[in-house]
């Protein structure tokens, strides 16, 4: 992530057992199909008076799902009908918050948030942050995250101190040690399958190996992933650690994935849940990087309105864009540039509305940005149509049937453009742009955006 001030740019292969087999097997065979995860842990019931009143809800973007408490959205990824879970409603904060929080660390911001969206029904709040501690325990820095100072007024958000050398670490490890605590609660065991362009799988693989409460079964494209990534999970010798090199990109991986969890039966012999970017509980966490960001950034909080942060984020799945998008509707005034390789959807989406498929999927030198199907988009139609859920399902309805569909007016119109000032100040400004950047551009602005020595 790159970040400013005034405008802040910131930002093994063997040893399956015969179970483990079959279902990658069952994988590999379901190409076309298509469907949702089953959600686990349907919460409480709800009323005026009660303990439940105060949990924090999880409603489907597609809107034909019950509704989830946080454990319930942490196990089930898609929901029953298709769509991807995001809070029934969204904290608002208020100036006193931010300014509170504006002093924080980042491991303290990621528990501030969580805390919002978990609730201490759930995790009470010493508990999460044990767990929060423990899950950023290993990495390199003291702070975590570190924002570096470049020449020309920009910023470099350094989220690669984890294990893995990945922005994912930060939220694959929180979602491991959420995960982990309510297996353990409820003496459960749970297989995770992750679909990987390279950062996700290693990310995910360091996040779960050794757990006796889960097993973890990753599939990578062959020749598609760097080879410090591929050499990640294909040398990690544990027990519930299950890696398989198969053909085809990482949205062919994605469909096979899908249409097993589809299989509900098969799901629930099984116990399988997902940890890719579809997984609430990694968005949740990547709202804390536009956060700290915009504090370390901000000039002062003082101003009115407060001044806004232009944040850039790299971007595949569209996790981070959907926690930025997040962050804005709480009243975080930033301003999202969202960068993308050769396979450049997202591009065309913010720039002509044209949500559809290229050809073929092009290889870059950003291979874990190769992506053609940024399915955190859904997260994000879903809060530009005001959280109209049938607008949402029939746009995602539509491209999953032709694999393309034109955004309707009133919707793309919402994604650009630089908000008011009573904007600013009322958070429901959701302001967005894009840029496309090649090889060539790549390789040339890491050359010359070196670190400021003062």
């Amino acid at each position: 992530m790159l970040a400013t001030a005034s405008l802040c740019q910131s930002h093994s292969l063997g040893n399956q057992n015969s179970s483990r087999s079959m279902l990658a097997h069952s994988l590999s065979h379901r190409w076309k199909a298509s469907g949702g995860f089953v959600p686990r842990g349907q919460g409480f019931p709800s009323g005026p008076g009660t303990e439940a009143s105060r949990i924090m809800w999880y409603v489907s973007t597609r809107g034909m799902a019950p509704r989830v408490d946080f454990e319930g959205a942490l196990f089930s990824g898609y929901a029953p009908d298709g769509g991807l879970y995001m809070p029934e409603k969204l904290p608002q904060l208020d100036r006193d918050t931010l300014r509170q929080w504006s002093v924080a660390s980042y491991p303290s911001l990621v528990k501030e948030l969580c805390s919002l969206f978990i609730g201490p029904e759930l995790i009470p709040r010493d508990d999460l942050n044990d767990l929060i501690d423990r899950a950023f325990s290993r990495f390199r820095h003291k702070e975590v995250v570190h924002l570096s100072r470049l020449r020309n007024g920009l910023n470099v958000l350094e989220l690669w101190h984890g294990v893995t050398y990945a922005f994912k670490d930060l939220s694959l490890c929180c979602a491991a040690q959420f995960l982990q605590y309510f297996l353990e609660k409820r003496k459960k065991h749970i297989t995770v399958v992750v679909g990987t362009s390279g950062d996700t799988g290693s990310a995910a693989i360091e996040s779960v190996q050794g757990a006796e409460n889960v097993d973890i079964i990753v599939l990578l494209p062959k020749g598609r992933c760097t080879k410090i990534q591929e050499l990640q999970m294909t040398t990690v010798l544990r027990e519930n650690v299950h890696v398989f090199g198969v053909e085809g990109n990482s949205d062919e991986l994605d469909e096979p994935i899908k249409a097993v969890f589809a299989d509900v039966a098969f799901v629930k012999e099984h116990s399988l849940m997902s940890l890719n970017s579809i997984n609430w509980s990694r968005v949740l966490v990547q709202m804390a990087h536009h956060f700290f960001a915009y504090f370390r950034c901000a000039p002062t909080l003082d101003l009115h309105p407060l001044p806004p942060v232009e944040v850039v984020v790299p971007s595949g799945g569209a996790g981070s864009l959907a926690a930025g998008f997040i962050a804005q509707k709480m009243g975080l005034p930033i301003h999202l540039v969202v960068a993308v390789n050769s396979n450049d959807i997202i591009h065309r989406t913010v720039q002509r509305g044209d949500f559809s498929l290229s050809e073929a999927v092009k290889p870059t030198l950003a291979s874990a940005m190769d992506i053609q199907v940024p399915y955190n988009m859904e997260r994000i139609f879903w809060l530009l149509s005001g959280s109209d859920s049938q607008v949402t399902r029939a746009l995602m309805e539509q491209f999953e049937r032709t694999r393309g569909v034109s955004l309707p007016k009133e919707l793309h119109s919402k994604e650009g453009g630089v908000p008011t000032t009573k904007q600013q100040e009322g958070s429901s400004a959701l302001t967005l742009c894009s840029v496309l950047l090649s090889n060539k551009t790549t390789y040339t602005n890491l050359l010359i955006h070196e670190p400021n020595p003062n």
